[in-house]
């Protein structure tokens, strides 16, 4: 192979006729092959937002304008804190005002805030236009791009508003990882380091021998974990689609993670981080209901912070933290009757669902905050 050609890894989401395929690999936006196949429209739509558009937007345009007679553009504010009906409705005024009929393929150019609105809309749009998911971030190629979640925030709780809607191809140019700020990239990394514990430990002991590798964005390693993470995923989104069980795991540190996100507003805590620290309380919660030792949670705590995310949780008030914690929990999308449902793990490279009592997670919240 030329040195020029860029190697491409391909991940299958089996899903019956709903299938699709991750490519990942360096210089796939620019590479005419990526996009062939897709479904044949006049028009594409690309929705970014205002920090992607400069970096990427003109190449990606340049790349499908050979498939679609027109493509346009809509470009959204940055930032979770968008993530809202507002914002959402800027996409639909887009698709409206440029005549888009049912056939217009959208783009989601950006990280997962671009890509569960941009799905969302697809979704949504004439009750359902074709979609790609053209990720940006490391925490949109390892999970948010892939699987079919897609939605909006409410000030209330984190992604309560959505649909599974699945796209018809996943993009994930690893060249675009070399613009992310470190901090973003840590982020992304709390969604590579959680398919150990749930579902992989050999997986884990390689994220512990290559974090150093990551964080300086080697591309080696980051391919490796982009597409060992797109793999775990997809097995588990092949099994379960609608999170009728198996897929559940996959929210381990969310439950913790989406209370911090929603307990400090959204936006003052990257997704990531809030996850990253999440995992922490889920495994010292694993930890008090026996299903793991103390060693594995020190492990799991160590890796986290070497990934340069935190590992306290913040205290979202001060007069109740942990009243204030469960609270928001108990809004989460995984709750029974008002019953919080936690990932924990019951054994390493395994996870399950499971309640417990509050106040065994009012002690886990109090030793686990700042």
């Amino acid at each position: 192979m030329s040195e020029h050609t860029p190697t491409l890894e391909q991940v299958t989401i089996s899903l019956d006729d709903r299938s699709y395929d991750i490519h990942i690999g360096q210089g796939l936006m620019g590479r005419p092959g990526t996009w062939a196949g897709l479904p044949k429209a006049q028009t594409a739509m690309i929705v970014t937002n205002e920090t992607i558009a400069p970096l990427y937007e003109a190449a990606l345009r340049k790349a499908i304008a050979a498939h679609y007679k027109q493509v346009h553009t809509v470009v959204l504010p940055d930032g979770e804190a968008h993530k809202d009906w507002q914002t959402l409705n800027l996409i639909f005024d887009a698709l409206l005002s440029k005549g888009c009929d049912r056939k217009t393929v959208l783009f989601a150019l950006g990280g997962g805030v671009i890509g569960d609105m941009t799905g969302f809309a697809a979704a949504s749009y004439m009750r359902g236009v074709p979609f790609v998911q053209v990720p940006t971030t490391l925490l949109s190629q390892v999970d948010s791009s892939v699987g079919g979640k897609t939605a909006i925030n409410h000030p209330l709780g984190k992604n309560m508003i959505g649909a599974f809607y699945q796209p018809v191809r996943v993009v994930c140019d690893l060249n675009s990882l070399q613009t992310l700020p470190p901090r973003e990239l840590s982020a992304g990394l709390a969604e590579v380091i959680k398919y150990g514990p749930i579902a992989d430990m050999a997986f884990l002991d390689w994220i512990e021998a290559n974090i150093d590798a990551l964080i300086a964005q080697e591309p080696q390693a980051l391919a490796h974990a982009v597409k060992r993470s797109c793999e775990i995923k997809a097995w588990v989104v092949g099994q379960d689609e609608r999170e009728a069980g198996l897929r559940a795991i996959l929210n381990f540190g969310h439950t913790f993670g989406h209370a911090i996100e929603a307990g400090l507003g959204f936006g003052v805590w990257l997704h990531g981080e809030a996850v990253g620290c999440g995992m922490v309380m889920a495994a010292e919660l694993s930890h008090r209901l026996g299903q793991v030792d103390a060693a594995f949670v020190a492990r799991l705590r160590a890796l986290i912070e070497r990934a340069g995310l935190p590992v306290r949780g913040p205290v979202i008030d001060a007069s109740d933290n942990a009243g204030h914690y469960i609270e928001h929990m108990r809004l989460d999308k995984k709750a029974v009757g008002g019953d919080i449902q936690f990932v924990v793990i019951d054994g390493p490279g395994h996870a399950a669902v499971c309640g417990a009592p509050d106040a065994l997670v009012r002690d886990v919240i109090n030793a686990c905050c700042a």
